[in-house]
């Protein structure tokens, strides 16, 4: 008899102020029945705690690209959160500018054709800046669920829950 295999969710975390609270997010979604795998900026590497995450979800954390022939650490994604998601991950990623893992990662995601949401977390003087509405349009005709950006106030759900029920 084979195991039945949990989806795998993606979650994608960047350096700000709040990704210190992203074991609430992988707490959230193992309870809706996904195995969690974190691919962190390097920034933000310094924001979070790699041991109690890594613990959490029984996967190493990902940050950097691994060497040809080194054995891959997360499963395919079935699934990505990118939560929180900074000014300049939103802004490089409409570019296609692939510059971290994290960038990487959901440059390629387009291709792949697993569902995307992602929770904005900038300041209120970013999200007047046009190049960030131009790239939120530009991620929603890529198919990319946005969550709005509520200043003032972060959700560790909301990403989450517009993927619905993707895992099913």
């Amino acid at each position: 008899m084979s195991e039945v295999r949990k989806p795998v969710l993606y979650v994608v975390v960047c350096a700000a102020g709040v990704a210190g609270g992203v074991g609430e997010l992988v707490a959230a979604a193992q309870e809706r029945g996904w195995d969690v795998g974190v691919v962190a900026t390097p920034n933000a590497m310094g924001f979070i705690d790699a041991d109690a995450i890594t613990a959490q979800t029984g996967f190493p954390i990902r940050s950097a690209w691994r060497k040809p022939g080194d054995p891959r650490p997360l499963p395919d994604p079935d699934a990505i959160v990118v939560s929180p998601a900074t000014f300049n991950t939103i802004n490089k990623w409409v570019l296609g500018i692939s510059d971290t893992l994290a960038l990487g990662i959901l440059c390629e995601s387009y291709g792949w054709g697993v569902p995307v949401a992602v929770q904005p977390c900038l300041s209120p003087a970013q999200a007047a800046h046009p190049a960030y509405e131009e790239s939120l349009a530009k991620l929603r005709r890529m198919g990319v669920r946005v969550a709005d950006f509520v200043p003032g106030s972060y959700s560790w759900t909301r990403a989450l829950d517009l993927l619905g029920a993707e895992r099913d």
